[in-house]
């Protein structure tokens, strides 16, 4: 066979490989290989023409089901199969605020979610996405970048579904540090508006440029309005820079009969009782996390050397998971600090359909991938041998820095609530189709003022659960742990 003919045929064959592929990724729902030569164009008519069959004003809607469970047991459910001894410190933690409550119920907006208008539309979605979600981390080239930095819900899924949360998360913020009614409605409205014309940017961008996109500390300081953001940006990104394992290494470690241990700090750091020790992330569940990393990345893994794992409770809707912190060296003073989280389904996956990784530690690493602009360079998954416990594993702290809303400004605020809208749009645009998604919502703000309206009855909504929730506590059905 010549060259020529031996080419055709490749080509033929290519064919028919990306059509397969094709309908393998329409039925997963995320968005299509352009196998049919539409234009960006015609996708965007097509995603204008939806809004016949789901106006865009619909998405105001929020009318509670006169057969919604009882939150606190919706709450108590997604307890299950959690450590039960750390389980009252979750409970703790969420009623510190309605905000605070907000963050821990994920699986309860997921289920009123489903009940909403949706365009049709999937991209990878976050699946938690609020506004404490976000933040500063570095790249693999250490650069500093803002982006979504929480992926334990991720799965594919209509892409209302995360503007609708990330924009009732800041009405419900706002709320909470008792702005005016007028301020959270521009606040939240801020974020829509920010998605959507970040969506029209991206929608007709090169298809690499929109991967290439990225947000960077240089670029956040100096697209600050004024000279105080300025200043303070340039603070926030020192902080994230100097945010890294050898500033937390000699904090959280010491060196006990020789060899250097992970210090116990109860009831948040410790060590299991000797019972409920897992030997094999000490062993054999450390060389599958090690496999599935790209093979330069296992060069310098295997520089390192395990020396403990501790149990680290994190965050507030991870609360009970099993979340643990692997202290390895190379030298004395040459650590690396990993963190190893529990993979449980996706709060999604009730209504947006199983993922099709069977391993849900693979789940949350590819869908990571998926959405940021740049990903841990250490992440990978595991499974527990004894109880076939899966897990993804991620670097502890590499110049993260999270913003703590309860000090903003109204106006500090809107502006947060600008850059978020923008990084979920790009996350979006990486997975999903943006031509469809900008045709859908328009140019005017008939789309953002939906979605406000949407986040303030939710918001509305939220108060009430947190409202039963905390009645749950003081009734005794539930027991909360608040700490010191």
């Amino acid at each position: 066979m010549d060259f020529l003919a031996e080419l055709c045929l490749q080509r033929w064959w290519w064919g028919i490989m990306v059509r397969e592929t094709t309908v393998q990724r329409d039925a997963y729902g995320i968005a299509r290989f352009i196998a049919d030569h539409k234009t960006g164009e015609q996708r965007r008519q097509e995603g204008k023409s939806l809004r016949q069959k789901i106006p865009r004003e619909s998405h105001a809607e929020f009318e509670m089901a006169s057969d919604r469970p009882d939150p606190v047991k919706v709450i108590k459910k997604s307890s299950e199969g959690r450590l039960k001894h750390l389980i009252p410190i979750r409970y703790g933690r969420m009623s510190k605020s309605v905000f605070a409550f907000y963050r821990g119920t994920a699986s309860l907006m997921a289920m009123d979610l489903a009940q909403t208008p949706t365009s049709g539309i999937r991209v990878q979605a976050c699946g938690d996405c609020h506004l404490s979600n976000f933040g500063l981390f570095a790249t693999p080239e250490r650069n500093i970048i803002f982006d979504i930095n929480d992926f334990d819900e991720t799965l594919p899924a209509p892409f209302e579904w995360d503007i609708k949360r990330l924009a009732t998360s800041f009405y419900v913020g706002a709320l909470d540090n008792n702005f005016s009614d007028k301020d959270c409605k521009i606040i939240t409205r801020t974020c829509v508006r920010a998605y959507r014309e970040a969506i029209a940017k991206f929608s007709a961008m090169k298809v690499l440029d929109v991967w290439y996109s990225k947000l960077d500390a240089d670029s956040l300081i100096a697209s600050a309005p004024d000279a105080e953001a300025k200043r303070n940006r340039e603070r926030i990104a020192a902080e994230a820079r100097a945010n890294v394992a050898d500033y937390v290494f000699p904090k959280i470690t010491k060196v006990h009969n020789g060899r250097r241990l992970i210090v116990d700090s109860l009831p948040l750091v410790y060590h299991p009782p000797s019972e409920e020790k897992i030997p094999e992330l000490l062993i054999d569940a450390m060389q599958e996390y090690r496999d599935t990393l790209p093979y330069e990345r296992r060069v310098l893994l295997d520089r390192y050397q395990l020396e403990d794992i501790a149990i680290k409770v994190v965050g507030v809707g991870s609360v009970g998971t099993r979340c643990g912190v692997a202290l390895l060296m190379a030298e004395e003073d040459d650590p690396l600090l990993l963190q190893v989280k529990e993979a449980r389904a996706s709060v999604l996956e009730p209504y947006a359909g199983k993922s099709e990784f069977n391993h849900q530690g693979e789940r949350i690493v590819v869908g990571q991938r998926l959405m940021q602009s740049a990903s841990d360079m250490l992440l990978g998954w595991m499974t527990g041998r004894k109880k076939k416990i899966q897990y993804y594993i991620r670097q502890l702290r590499d110049m993260k820095y999270s913003f703590d809303i309860s000090i903003m400004t109204p106006l500090q605020m809107s502006r947060y609530a600008e850059v978020c809208g923008w990084t979920l749009a790009r996350a979006h645009a990486r997975s999903g189709d943006a031509s469809m998604i900008y045709g859908y919502m328009g140019k005017s703000d008939t789309f953002d003022r939906a979605i406000g309206t949407f986040a303030q009855r939710y918001a509305d909504q939220t108060e009430r659960d947190c409202e039963l929730f905390l009645g749950a506590i003081e009734s005794g059905e539930i027991k909360a742990e608040k700490e010191a």
